[in-house]
């Protein structure tokens, strides 16, 4: 009895493993109509034309206008970079994203994502299961910031980043190597090792050399403290009053054009009033 209860497990591990290593990614599914577009970008010299960025506007997280447009962007024009945390469970889980300005005011905001099937929703398990192909969204903050703060009543913070401009141009560079990949390799999202954190982590690090793991790469809501510690962050301020100056949420749920968005969630006044710190992680 014994010998014939091994061999059925054994038999079923072994399918398991099969069944687990015949799942394949796939560009090529009934999408979600907010990643039914894969980013491409060309880069010749300076100059960056990217295919394919989401400008929704949306009424509700349902009601919406789907709308995607190509942009120019000039690297010796690039400013500044922003990071975006959206808290949507909790203190300790933001999802990241990454805001590059322009001299000329413009702003696009690169975000990695599940790539969810039409009617799929999100599931942390279904992130180790290979459940969801990932993906790189560009969008105007327009959009992908105005939709998190309003529709979905999510917290929403932006940091400004210290980093070199030639870092900024870089990780630019990078995060367009990345979409043209995923467009023409599709690669499962996975909850721990390629999701909106540890891919920017992966990106960032050859320009920052020693930048160590931290379990606030998977923490994300916590990052601020990260990016503090090691540079990333004013440190001339308290984090307090960097993550009080950070809230957008009020400002980023009304909706606007492009260029008054990204003014007023940027605006000093009015504040959004002090937040209270997350806990530290245990």
């Amino acid at each position: 009895m014994v010998r014939w209860t091994l061999a059925a497990f054994a038999l079923a591990f072994i399918a398991g493993a099969f069944w687990w290593l015949s799942l394949r990614p796939s560009n090529d599914r009934d999408w979600a109509d907010e990643v039914s577009r894969p980013l491409r970008g060309s880069i010749q010299g300076s100059v960056v034309t990217l295919h394919d960025i989401r400008d929704f506007d949306w009424r509700s997280d349902t009601d919406y206008t789907a709308r995607w447009h190509d942009g120019v962007y000039d690297l010796d024009e690039l400013a500044s970079v922003d990071m975006a945390l959206s808290y949507w469970m909790g203190p300790a889980i933001a999802h990241t994203l990454v805001s590059f300005g322009f001299t000329d005011g413009r702003h696009v905001v690169f975000s990695v994502e599940i790539r969810r099937e039409r009617g799929e929703a999100f599931s942390t398990v279904g992130g180790f299961l290979k459940q969801f192909e990932l993906a790189i969204v560009a969008a105007e903050e327009r959009d992908i910031l105005h939709v998190r703060a309003g529709p979905r009543g999510e917290q929403v913070f932006l940091y400004p980043i210290r980093m070199p401009v030639p870092a900024m141009r870089a990780l630019f560079r990078s995060y367009v190597a990345r979409a043209n990949r995923l467009a023409d390799e599709p690669r499962f999202y996975h909850t721990l090792t390629a999701n909106c954190t540890t891919l920017v982590y992966d990106m960032v690090r050859p320009l920052v050399p020693g930048l160590p793991l931290d379990i606030r790469l998977i923490l994300s809501g916590y990052l601020p403290e990260y990016l503090y510690r090691h540079g990333g962050l004013d440190t001339s301020q308290p984090l307090e009053v960097l993550r009080a100056q950070a809230d957008i949420t009020r400002r980023a749920a009304r909706p606007g054009t492009a260029a008054e968005f990204s003014r007023r969630i940027r605006a000093p006044e009015p504040a959004d009033g002090p937040a209270p710190p997350p806990p530290p992680p245990s």
